[in-house]
């Protein structure tokens, strides 16, 4: 029987899918990108950008840097061209600012830090845009750990009052444009909402889409009074406010023009 050798080039690109599936993404792009055309159109799928551990582990579990010319490859040749396709970084603490600044990354949703060095990374951030389960969760996000932070968007399920005793005082006038989304109804716009937006005194930009029980209802003056007039620079407001009030008594309901008046 005649010995044969069988190149990747001579595979199917079933075969070789198979095949890099069972190496880490890592390996993949730092081998075969730009090895040849047809190598690297299949490199360049989905699987093996989307989510990237850019760092290395020794046999005892502790995770180290990458050698240096391992990063320089993803940070010069490989992370410009699939920016766009990144959703997911696995870093550590040592790499992280010159993976982060080697590129932008549109579509990234998942940022797994390790190793992280106090301040490294909070002074990196300038945007973000989180989901939380508590309004207590956004204090802690506006604590002034993140002193970098001009853009913030949150999505919050539930704004009630916290059992912690959290400050809700300090300013934080570096936030350029915020934006605050619940769905649950929340008796503490007043008592919540209302401090914490006092705080972004510098805001250019804010949203609000909210369901609101008072007694009664948020309308332009209302907002003018509590939200416009604490912030001066202020030049785009979009909101987007549900308020309900439990009634015995017939009242006059403002129109939606009331509402919008300022």
């Amino acid at each position: 029987m005649e010995n044969s050798c069988i190149q990747l080039n001579d595979l199917p690109d079933e075969i070789l899918m198979i095949i890099f599936k069972k190496l880490t993404n890592m390996a993949v792009l730092y081998s075969l990108m730009d090895v040849n055309k047809r190598l690297n159109k299949i490199v360049h799928d989905t699987a093996f950008t989307n989510r990237l551990t850019l760092y290395a582990s020794t046999t005892d579990g502790f995770i180290v840097p990458l050698p240096d010319y391992i990063l320089d490859r993803f940070c010069l040749h490989i992370l410009p061209k699939i920016y766009h396709k990144v959703k997911c970084l696995n870093l550590e603490s040592v790499s992280i600012k010159r993976i982060l600044l080697a590129t932008n990354y549109p579509n990234l949703t998942g940022l797994a830090l390790y190793n992280v060095q106090d301040g490294i990374v909070l002074d990196l951030l300038t945007e973000l845009h989180v989901g939380v389960n508590y309004f207590t969760d956004i204090l802690y996000l506006c604590d002034g750990r993140f002193n970098q932070l001009h853009t913030l968007y949150v999505n919050v399920y539930q704004i009630q009052y916290p059992n912690l005793i959290i400050d809700n005082t300090k300013k934080r006038p570096n936030l350029k444009c915020f934006s605050l989304y619940s769905i649950t109804e929340t008796y503490a716009y007043d008592d919540l909402i209302i401090p914490l937006l006092h705080r972004m005194s510098n805001l250019e930009k804010l949203y609000l889409y909210l369901f609101c029980e008072r007694e009664v209802f948020i309308d332009g003056s209302e907002m003018k009074i509590n939200i416009i007039n604490h912030m001066p620079r202020l030049n785009t407001l979009t909101f987007n406010i549900h308020s309900s009030i439990y009634f015995n008594n017939q009242i006059n309901l403002k129109s939606n023009g009331d509402i919008q008046k300022f």
